[in-house]
């Protein structure tokens, strides 16, 4: 029984706040929870040695030569978050419309992949396969008077793959949104002895406006035009789990969704609907809006990063990409989680 200012008595069967009185009954009911080996940390690799190039929009974000690349490598094995997803940011005297540094087994990215693995070998690794970073035109696929050809860009990206395989990689990621690109890197992977390399297909990938910062540190923003003919209506949802079964039936072993924070409600539906993990991207955009929003005292970054992970993980986020992911790791080896 309790009794309100005016000492009226109410008998209340059902109090949920008797479930948040400390935090030790708090810690207890608790449903959700986040640790490092949730995460994947995104990695820009450039060219040279000992460089570490700040990226203006996404603060505290940097490119990374290899050797640098290796000291955060170390650093996220050390701290328990089990892989790597690599992103070249190409020279453009390498670029061309046909992306063919892109199967440059010496080139920047599968150089990188070989010292990581010789480096830190029980990390894993994982290598995105799309055009745009070797792409004089700044898209996903090829270019032929202002339309992106499909189907004969699937042979640069099965090309690119089977590099990237040959380097060490453990994990080949497409994010390019081409149709039936999974069916064949699958079969290439297969055909020349990699059928144990794993496929992260980016499924559901949306035209979303957070990408900005990352398209600043790869520099690979289109020249012309945009990438809406073959990313994702940011309006659909049905959509996308037809793009995950295509990409399930053609041997994807994991599938994603990207953007995570503005698309949690299509994470949700991918992980009721499908059996394999399910990867969330949480982008460059959404990194930087706590990073910014904290700069100017709007919130306390700490708080919000970790609400905005819990809240992807709580979606369904069987692993994240984050920029955050060495931050929340060492808070988490403290403690402070």
């Amino acid at each position: 029984m309790e009794k309100d200012l005016l000492g009226k008595t109410y008998s209340l069967r059902h109090r949920p706040r008797r479930n948040r009185k400390t935090k030790s009954v708090r810690d207890m009911v608790r449903e959700t929870y986040l640790n490092p080996k949730d995460f994947i940390l995104p990695l820009f690799v450039i060219e040279g040695k000992n460089r570490k190039e700040e990226i203006r929009s996404m603060p505290g974000q940097f490119r990374y030569s290899t050797d640098q690349v290796l000291e955060q490598c170390k650093r996220a094995h050390d701290l328990g978050i089990p892989g790597v997803a690599l992103f070249p940011a190409v020279e453009d005297q390498l670029k061309d419309s046909f992306a063919r540094e892109s199967t440059n087994l010496e080139g920047l990215l599968p150089s990188t992949v070989m010292e990581i693995k010789n480096s830190v070998p029980d990390l894993t690794v994982i290598t995105d396969v799309a055009m745009d970073p070797y792409s004089s035109d700044g898209h996903d696929g090829i270019v032929h008077q202002g339309q992106i050809l499909n189907d004969p860009t699937l042979k640069v990206l099965s090309e690119m793959a089977l590099t990237q395989a040959q380097a060490g990689a453990d994990i080949v990621a497409p994010s390019d949104m081409m149709d039936g690109r999974v069916k064949v890197l699958r079969e290439t992977l297969d055909e020349n002895g990699f059928s144990e390399v794993g496929i992260l297909a980016y499924s559901a990938k949306y035209a979303s406006s957070f990408y900005g910062p990352f398209r600043d540190a790869l520099e690979s923003a289109p020249k012309s035009g945009d990438k809406k003919t073959y990313q994702m209506d940011p309006a659909n949802r049905r959509e996308a789990l037809r793009e995950v079964l295509l990409d399930v039936r053609e041997g994807a072993d994991m599938v994603m969704v990207k953007p995570a924070l503005s698309y949690l409600d299509v994470i949700s539906d991918v992980k009721r609907k499908f059996t394999v993990p399910v990867a969330a991207y949480n982008v460059s955009g959404e990194y930087a809006m706590i990073k910014f929003a904290a700069k100017a005292g709007a919130i306390t970054e700490k708080a919000a990063r970790d609400e905005m992970l819990l809240s992807i993980k709580r979606a369904g986020a069987d692993i994240i990409l984050s920029y955050f992911a060495l931050d929340f790791a060492q808070d988490f080896k403290k403690n402070k989680f």
